[in-house]
């Protein structure tokens, strides 16, 4: 199980690093020091690893965000720890990412596109009624619409129609999109607290 972690997370990297198209199985054999049968014990193609290592990835994601929202002290502090913590994924990644799943991948984009954003869509909903709760956001907005607003936006910023990858970075529209929506749902005391709190 040592040589199958090592390859989901040499392939994770690397994928990263230069998008899922641009990276071969023997690729991937070089940067571990394994020859591609021992790779191919673990996985039948490609395509499998690739499945195993988004799947992966989404999982531990998903882990990680339910930390940072148990920790967080309050609404405000929970939405901004979890942008920051997409924005360093999102810096880290290759633009042509999302364009390779979407284009390559429909099943994994399938995956992202309606289970993982579901947990977004959830975590929204629960961020906006505890900002409620803790008088940080206005009382007089829906948590389910402005979420499915939220996730709508969300959506379009893998839109290449919308937003070329020649001519936007997507840590940036994220950012932008984050910045619109804390502003749209914080109230005067909330505003307070978020002015000694930056989206970096």
């Amino acid at each position: 199980m040592e040589t199958k972690r090592k390859i989901l997370d040499q392939t994770f990297d690397l994928i990263m690093r230069y998008g899922i198209k641009s990276v071969s199985m023997d690729d991937i054999s070089k940067a571990i020091g394994i020859s591609k049968k021992t790779i191919y014990q673990y996985f039948d193609n490609k395509r499998a690893l690739v499945h195993e290592v988004i799947e992966n990835h989404i999982q531990k994601d998903e882990k990680e965000i339910n930390t940072i929202i148990k920790n967080a002290k309050d609404a405000v502090d929970e939405l901004l720890l979890v942008a920051k913590h997409v924005l360093v994924f999102l810096r880290g990644m290759s633009p042509s990412v999302m364009y390779d799943i979407q284009k390559y991948y429909p099943v994994i984009w399938d995956r992202i596109q309606y289970q993982h954003f579901d947990f977004i869509l959830n975590t929204v909903v629960k961020n906006i009624k505890r900002g409620q709760l803790e008088k940080l956001y206005s009382d007089d907005i829906d948590a389910d619409i402005i979420s499915k607003m939220y996730i709508r936006q969300l959506r379009t910023l893998a839109d290449e129609s919308v937003f070329p990858l020649s001519e936007y970075e997507r840590s940036d529209l994220y950012k932008s999109l984050v910045t619109y929506h804390v502003r749209g749902i914080l109230n005067e005391k909330g505003r307070l607290i978020a002015q000694d709190l930056e989206l970096n």
